[in-house]
């Protein structure tokens, strides 16, 4: 497999995660226009995008930086030593500025203002929990899918949140970079800004849940007694 060098890494991280937000961001604003008040419409005119492009964009960039595009699961590969503490810091920073770009460029696609703060309330312990259940079922997903048919990861990250966006109350964020740009949107796919950290506490916990138990789940070795192919 080539190797691809630690700047083209980070393009590749920033790059994706700003193409992930102007899908986020302009597929609600585009859902917005069109949808003519419907909620149901316009939730859905964001998840097809959204889970469509996460599959193209997995697909382009995962053997040059792994496609993370989220500090959560860049947390997981670092929890799992499978990346650095160094370069786990310098994907955050380019995840981060690529969300906050992408959703800028969303902005300026469809004439909206650069910058505008979120005014949806997104609060409250089913959310949180949504938020967590959605992180935790996120990364289970693509550390099992890697250990499995690894082949397959961009389709299962694409499908997974495709339904998260319709089996959680929080419409399923899953991603702490995604989190803090959609605080800069007056798009429907805004948060509050003050609601961010909470959201960010619920995915971080998710993440490190499906970290530790997929940790003990996937290890390779056979138990006592254990039937081969069972």
């Amino acid at each position: 497999m080539q190797s691809f060098n630690l700047p083209r890494r980070l393009v590749a991280e920033g790059l994706g995660t700003a193409l992930l937000l102007a899908t986020v961001v302009g597929s609600a604003l585009m859902g917005q226009k069109l949808a003519g008040g419907n909620a149901a419409l316009e939730l859905f005119a964001t998840t097809l995008p959204t889970g469509a492009m996460l599959i193209v964009l997995i697909l382009m960039f995962a053997p040059i930086s792994g496609a993370h595009f989220n500090p959560a699961v860049t947390l997981a590969f670092l929890l799992r030593r499978e990346i650095g503490a160094r370069i786990a810091l310098l994907y955050w920073l380019v995840q981060l500025a690529g969300a906050l770009a992408g959703a800028a460029l969303a902005h300026l696609m469809f004439a909206a203002p650069l910058i505008a703060f979120s005014s949806i309330p997104r609060t409250g312990p089913a959310q949180w929990l949504s938020e967590g259940v959605a992180t935790f079922g996120l990364v289970a997903a693509i550390l099992a899918v890697m250990r499995w048919r690894p082949a397959a990861v961009a389709y299962a990250v694409g499908l997974f949140i495709a339904a998260g966006y319709w089996f959680t109350a929080s419409t399923s964020f899953a991603n702490p970079a995604v989190t803090i740009a959609r605080g800069f949107t007056s798009s429907l796919a805004g948060i509050l800004p003050s609601h961010v950290p909470a959201f960010i506490a619920a995915q971080l916990a998710g993440a490190l849940a499906a970290a530790s138990l997929m940790g003990w789940l996937l290890r390779p070795g056979k138990e006592s007694g254990q039937v081969p192919g069972t």
